[in-house]
C-alpha cells in the first residue's frame, strides 16, 4: 500500500470513530440511521445520537441498580466490600459539599452525587479498546443487512457534546431556579444590573445598567458553556489519542496504550470530580443572598 493510500485508509478509520450512530429525519421527509458524517449533518439538530443517548442511559440504570442493591442490603454489623465502597464516596460527596455549599437544599449533595458518578462511569468508556464495542455494533448491524462501513458506534458519552451540554445546561437551569427561587425575580434581576459598577447616584447608577447586564449576562452564560466544553474536550483528547495509537503497528500499541491509559483513569476522574465541584459552587452562587 502506498503512503498516500495509507494515509486516506487512516482518515477514513479516524473519520469513522468519531462518527456517532445518527437516527433522524432525512431532507426527503423519511426517517432513518445516517450512513455518512454527510447525512448526519442533512437531518440537523433534532437528529439523536442513539450511541450517546443508549451508553449513557445504560450506565446510568447501571450506577441506580447498584446503589439500590448496595442500600437495601446495608448493614451495620458486618459491612460488605460493596457497602464500605458506596459509603466512602458518599462521605466524599459529603464532605466536598460541606466544603462549598453554604445553603440549604437536599437536593445539592445527590445531585453531585449523581452527576460525579455518572460522569464516572461514561469516562470511563474511555478505557475500552477503540475497536471492541463498534467491532460488535458492526456485527450486529450485519446481522441485520446493514453495510458494516455505514454502522457507527462512540462508546465514550463524554466525547458528545451534545452530553456534555446537556450536562450542564440542566445544572444551569437549575441554577436559574434557585436563583429566581431564593433571591427572588427582583433579586436576580438587580444581580445582573447593579453589578459589577455601582453608585449611590440614582441617575448614573441607571446609567451604568446596560453595561452591568452585558458584563454579567456573558458570564452567567459562559457557566454552561465552559461547565460543558470543559469535560468535552479533555475526554475528546483522550479518544483521539487512543484512536492515534491504535493506528500504529500491533508491536507498539502495547507498550503506548497502556501507560497513557494508567494515565487517563486519572484524567477520567479528575474531570468528573471538577464537573462535580463546579455544580456545587454553582449552586452555593444561586443560594448566595449576599449581593
Amino acid at each position: 500500500m502506498s503512503a498516500g493510500n495509507e494515509l486516506i485508509a487512516s482518515s477514513d478509520y479516524i473519520k469513522h470513530h468519531l462518527q456517532n450512530l445518527t437516527y433522524g429525519q432525512f431532507p426527503d421527509g423519511h426517517w432513518g440511521l445516517a450512513h455518512s458524517a454527510a447525512e448526519a449533518k442533512e437531518m440537523g439538530f433534532m437528529a439523536l445520537h442513539l450511541d450517546t443517548l443508549g451508553v449513557s442511559f445504560l450506565l446510568g440504570a447501571i450506577f441506580l441498580f447498584f446503589f439500590y442493591r448496595v442500600g437495601k442490603k446495608m448493614t451495620t454489623d458486618t459491612p460488605s466490600g460493596a457497602q464500605n465502597f458506596v459509603e466512602s464516596i458518599i462521605d466524599f460527596i459529603d464532605e466536598n459539599v460541606r466544603g462549598s455549599f453554604n445553603g440549604k437544599n437536599p437536593l445539592v449533595a445527590p445531585l453531585a452525587l449523581t452527576v460525579f458518578i455518572w460522569i464516572v462511569l461514561m469516562n470511563t468508556m474511555d478505557l475500552v479498546p477503540v475497536d471492541w464495542l463498534p467491532y460488535v455494533a458492526q456485527q450486529i448491524g450485519v446481522a441485520f443487512g446493514a453495510d458494516p462501513h455505514h454502522v457507527f458506534f462512540k462508546v465514550v458519552p463524554t466525547t458528545d457534546p451534545n452530553a456534555t451540554f446537556g450536562l450542564a445546561i440542566g445544572v444551569f437551569l437549575l441554577m436559574l431556579f434557585y436563583s429566581i427561587k431564593i433571591k427572588g425575580f427582583g433579586g436576580f434581576t438587580a444581580e445582573l444590573t447593579l453589578h459589577p459598577f455601582s453608585s449611590k447616584n440614582p441617575f448614573l447608577k441607571v446609567l451604568l445598567i446596560p453595561a452591568n447586564f452585558f458584563l454579567e449576562f456573558v458570564s452567567l452564560i459562559a457557566k454552561p458553556v465552559s461547565h460543558s466544553l470543559r469535560l468535552f474536550g479533555n475526554m475528546y483528547a483522550g479518544e483521539m489519542i487512543f484512536i492515534l495509537i491504535a493506528l500504529l503497528p500491533w508491536w507498539t500499541q502495547w507498550t503506548l496504550s497502556l501507560p497513557w491509559a494508567i494515565f487517563h483513569i486519572l484524567i477520567v476522574l479528575l474531570q468528573a470530580f471538577i464537573f462535580m465541584t463546579l455544580v456545587i459552587v454553582y449552586m452555593d452562587m444561586a443560594h448566595d443572598k449576599g449581593h
